[in-house]
């Protein structure tokens, strides 16, 4: 008991310190952390950079400088125009024989030189320093406290709008510092020390020790270091509730979710088979495919891969392969996992829920799958609807599915719907062993929404990782 509870105190320590000591893994082979916790807010989501873009908070920042040029030209036309001088008399008077006694278009060229400053270092060079912020709210302050002492204001006839004038300027260039400073870098900080830290984990890897091809030694990239998942499914305490009282509520939250689906007519029906059958053929292309790249190998022996997937097939990002032998013959496996699908829940953590929404005929149907939260929690809960197929092609006993579009199912307050490209689940019967088969699952999926391409990658090679750990202990249990 000692040496239980010294094991439990020492996890603790790691976890509330924001890293986990690499010698946890002498003490279970499968640890069990989080990244470094910092809260999951907007101001996460608004200071992080999705695919190289600006971050959302940062062209805040610029809208706001454009919106200080233009406010601070306005007002000076509008002090021109209660002056009683046209607009070709004040360019003249003001713009031509500028004096500084007497114009304020000089105010408006101040905004001019801080547009074109701030947006050429912070839009195109995108600087993470305050420096040429201060520069420029420091240098236009020093004009404008100048400005008031050297104006002519006995002969303002209407001082009242040059005052407002030169205050807007001063107020609107300390808060552009102010802004710059406390929030752009700021968010962009706590966003960026986030994904680092959500890729190096602050842990011990997963595929410490494992033996890599030379592929991998050559073309190391954001698959190298895999993590066990930190959310469990909402219902994981649920799993001693009766049969029938699981059926109950299952068929109640149908109900509460979904509007029946209408009889498929028989050209919908023919649309679907078409889509199976060239799904179908799409995925034994991929499970034959010589080009995939960064072989990796787990702790557990399996095979990690990644392709980006050719124009032609007009589907976004990367599609993820694993690869493992598993103790279940090939056929057998495949209909568990096309027959059983609504029986996820109950061992496979990455599922919430799982139904069956509409049979096509004995091998291809419709179905509704939710997960969990994941990536840290910056992912939220996804579901799918997916048209599936189940057929022997070649070696390979093959179930695919792919994302179908259907106004029945209706978006969810608490989900995003997510879009399912390709995947398939595969098995090839291995020659010396019946009872084994090679598994592969192939997955190419869109979780919508803004989230960087950084967080979707680990959180996906995560998610193959312990869904081979869950299928080999469901397997095991049975």
């Amino acid at each position: 008991m000692a040496e239980d509870e010294r094991q439990i105190r020492t996890a603790a320590e790691a976890i509330l310190s924001g890293s986990i000591n690499s010698q946890r893994s002498s003490v279970t082979h499968h640890s069990i952390t989080r990244p470094t916790d910092i809260v999951l807010t907007e101001d996460l989501i608004a200071g992080a950079r999705h695919n190289g873009r600006m971050s959302n908070v940062r062209r805040f920042f610029c809208l706001f400088v454009t919106f200080d040029l233009l406010l601070t030209f306005l007002m000076w036309l509008i002090c021109t125009m209660i002056a009683g001088e046209s607009l070709s008399t004040a360019f003249t008077n003001q713009v031509i024989h500028y004096n500084i006694k007497s114009s304020l278009f000089d105010i408006v060229m101040a905004a001019i030189c801080r547009f074109t400053v701030l947006l050429l270092f912070y839009a195109l060079l995108y600087l993470n320093h305050w420096i040429i912020v201060a520069i420029s709210t420091a240098t236009t302050c020093a004009f404008l406290i100048a400005k008031v002492f050297l104006f002519d204001w006995p002969s303002a006839n209407q001082p009242v709008f040059q005052v407002l004038l030169i205050l807007t300027s001063f107020i609107l260039a300390w808060a552009e510092a102010w802004f710059f400073d406390f929030r752009v870098i700021a968010q962009e900080t706590q966003a960026r020390d986030w994904i680092r830290n959500f890729s190096d984990a602050e842990r011990t890897p997963l595929l410490q020790g494992i033996t890599t091809d030379r592929q991998y030694l050559a073309h190391v990239d954001h698959m190298n270091t895999f993590f066990t998942p930190v959310e469990s499914p909402t219902h994981s305490d649920d799993e001693d509730i009766p049969k029938k009282q699981e059926d109950s509520r299952k068929l109640s939250r149908s109900n509460e979710i979904f509007m029946f689906l209408a009889k498929l007519t028989p050209e919908k029906i023919d649309e679907y088979k078409k889509k199976v059958s060239k799904m179908l053929q799409d995925c034994h292309d991929l499970l034959t495919s010589a080009e995939w790249k960064d072989i990796i190998v787990t702790n557990d022996g399996d095979e990690m891969a990644c392709m980006q997937l050719p124009p032609e097939w007009k589907l976004d990002g990367k599609v993820l392969k694993i690869t493992g032998i598993v103790n279940a013959p090939a056929s057998f496996l495949i209909d568990l996992l096309y027959d059983d699908v609504e029986e996820q829940t109950l061992w496979n953590k990455l599922v919430t829920e799982s139904m069956k929404l509409q049979n096509i005929d004995e091998n291809t149907d419709i179905v509704y799958q939710a997960t969990s939260p994941f990536g840290g929690g910056l992912i939220t809960a996804r579901d799918f609807v997916i048209l599936r197929h189940r057929k022997q092609l070649g070696n390979y006993y093959i179930t695919c599915g792919v994302s179908v579009p259907t106004a029945s199912v209706q978006v969810r307050p608490n989900m995003t719907r997510g879009e399912n490209g390709i995947s398939c689940f595969a098995t090839e019967e291995l020659p010396d062993d019946l009872h084994k088969c090679r598994f592969t699952w192939i997955l190419n999926t869109n979780f919508k929404g803004w989230i960087p391409q950084t967080v979707v990658d680990r959180s996906l090679s995560t998610g193959l990782v312990d869904f081979m750990t869950y299928l080999r202990e469901h397997l095991n249990d049975m």
